[in-house]
């Protein structure tokens, strides 16, 4: 083992004490033995052997390279491989294993900026919400998980990490831990939302929790929770049956929820609260938002989070904004509010969201 290998097991090492969450350390582990290996193989060995030249080469060596389906890495890619690199060179230099940073002035393949290409309808979300079969065990419990992750806009990771106290059915809110960045965060959830995690609990959860039980709250039907992956594969099959003929998994349900909101009204802070974004520009100062405030935006301006009338679980959309069930008819919404006249650009926020799904493409 060179000795350049050695200390990027140390810098990852420092990483995980450091509080980066395990999801980064892996990926950075990944990308990091791409590059020590394509040292290694040019005889690349000590840390004072990297030089601009160098990382230079590796840069043009991870532009030309091909993915095994043929196709080149995407800007987004190659820029994911070198910025690990950079940060690597930059905890070299800060250790002093090496007199100055080699990557200090190293450029980074420039993104675009795009729109998310799926963005459901009120329809459409609908019309995926009832694809699962809310007759058997299983389908009420994917029911569920398409109603939180619609009305609270988080991430998958997040979504597989949530415990059961986690959610407070009396606040109707939903506690995030450990959310990316490590922070932990306090969202809005629906009612019926609410109503379905509820029925879940009562009905299927038992039937699926084996010992010993960790107390995670969606699981799979062996029992266990759900990996990041394994959430994907369930929400991107659900997508599919729907027949709304557009493509996606969980991110796609994170869009719809801020553009839904956005369109409701809300200011562009509060969804960024909901999301867990520290800010949408490095210049723009983070704004807190109360609990109490960002619940009250959230039930004036997102579809499915009031019930107005009949609390029942079953029932459909009629077409024009209702819901009928068998315990009466109900309304979602409310009314259309600007909580500040100059608020942040909306673009930039479901631009944000666009770069997060790119950077995890399996979400």
């Amino acid at each position: 083992m060179s000795m350049l290998s050695e200390l990027a097991a140390e810098y990852l090492e420092w990483m995980g004490d450091s509080g980066y969450s395990e999801w980064t350390v892996h990926h950075r582990r990944v990308y990091l033995g791409y590059f020590v290996g394509w040292c290694e193989e040019r005889g690349i060995l000590e840390p004072g052997d990297l030089t601009r030249l160098v990382l230079e080469r590796y840069q043009s060596a991870v532009a030309h390279h091909a993915k095994p389906n043929g196709e080149p890495l995407s800007f987004r890619g190659r820029r994911i491989r070198v910025s690990a690199v950079k940060a690597f060179c930059q905890w070299l230099s800060r250790q002093r294993y090496v007199l100055y940073n080699p990557a200090a002035d190293l450029a980074l393949p420039r993104l675009g900026t795009r729109l998310p290409k799926a963005v459901l309808t009120a329809s459409e979300v609908e019309q995926l919400l009832n694809v699962p079969n809310v007759s058997t065990p299983l389908g009420v419990r994917d029911r569920a998980v398409l109603e939180v992750f619609y009305s609270t806009g988080i991430r998958r990771g997040e979504m597989v990490g949530l415990a059961i106290p986690d959610v407070d059915f009396e606040r109707g809110t939903l506690m995030v831990r450990q959310g990316k960045g490590r922070k932990d965060r306090m969202v809005p959830i629906g009612e019926r939302a609410l109503l379905w995690t509820r029925r879940y609990l009562d009905e299927v959860r038992p039937q699926l929790a084996t010992l010993p039980d960790e107390g995670i709250l969606f699981l799979t039907k062996y029992g266990r929770p759900y990996t990041r992956n394994g959430m994907s594969t369930l929400v991107k099959r659900l997508v599919a049956r729907s027949g709304i003929g557009k493509q996606g998994s969980c991110h796609i349900l994170r869009h719809t929820m801020a553009t839904v909101m956005l369109e409701g009204g809300a200011d562009v802070r509060y969804i960024q609260q909901m999301l867990g974004h520290a800010s949408l520009k490095t210049t723009q100062v983070y704004t807190h938002v109360a609990i109490r405030a960002l619940k009250a935006v959230h039930e004036a301006t997102h579809p499915s989070a009031r019930l107005r009338r009949g609390m029942g679980v079953g029932g459909s959309e009629t077409g024009d904004g209702r819901w009928e069930s068998g315990d009466g008819r109900w309304e979602t919404g409310g009314p259309r509010i600007l909580l500040d006249e100059e608020q942040p650009d909306g673009e930039e926020l479901l631009l944000s969201l666009a770069a997060e799904a790119a950077e995890d493409p399996e979400s």
